[in-house]
């Protein structure tokens, strides 16, 4: 029982590796691992929802003749919880997501879209500002122009309440006697 614990077999001496034959293994091989669910899925045939983080038994593969800026992509196959379709997956490295090939699809993600769309929005706007060199001076020169008019504006307030709560003041230390006569005053009292 014990010799089936040990760290090193025996090597008789006259053994010799080279005459062992190679295993021939094939270029697409699949692997089991065991992954979670990269996204809420429901499944075509029978609708059962899969949600994010289910864990699976899946088979890996490598998806052959198709990269990504030379990253590997890889296909995954899992099955569905009740009638056991096969649901196949595929890595997103452009968007640093997956893509459900067959047997489900992706629930409805809010945020994921919300953020596609401003990526689009975002990408139209500086094709537009290419387009129109008009357009790419206003836009360079509107925050400068909006904070000119808000300094404007703190600089007409200021104005407007310094002519309303004091008188000018012709002498500037009569000014500051009188300030400091009215401090006395509230200290004597």
């Amino acid at each position: 029982m014990s010799e089936r614990k040990v760290l090193n077999k025996y090597y008789p001496p006259d053994f010799d590796p080279s005459k062992l034959p190679r295993a021939k293994r094939s270029k697409n091989r699949q692997f089991t691992i065991r992954l979670m669910a990269p996204c809420n899925m429901r499944c075509k045939t029978c609708g059962e929802y899969i949600y994010k983080g289910k864990k699976f038994n899946a088979r890996k593969e490598d998806v052959m003749g198709d990269s990504y800026l030379g990253i590997q992509i890889y296909r995954f196959y899992i099955k569905c919880t009740k009638c056991l379709r096969e649901i196949t997956f595929k890595t997103d490295p452009a968007n640093g997501d997956y893509e459900l090939e067959h047997g489900a699809m992706r629930n409805f993600e809010s945020v994921r879209l919300a953020e596609k769309q401003a990526k689009e929005e975002a990408a139209k706007v500086l094709e537009e500002e290419a387009l129109n060199p008009m357009k790419t001076t206003i836009s360079f020169t509107q925050p400068f122009n909006a904070k000119k008019q808000s300094s404007k504006n703190a600089l007409g307030m200021i104005i407007k309440k310094k002519s309303t709560t004091t008188e000018p003041i012709s002498k500037p230390s009569a000014g500051l006697s009188s300030l400091l006569a009215c401090y006395d005053d509230d200290d004597s009292s």
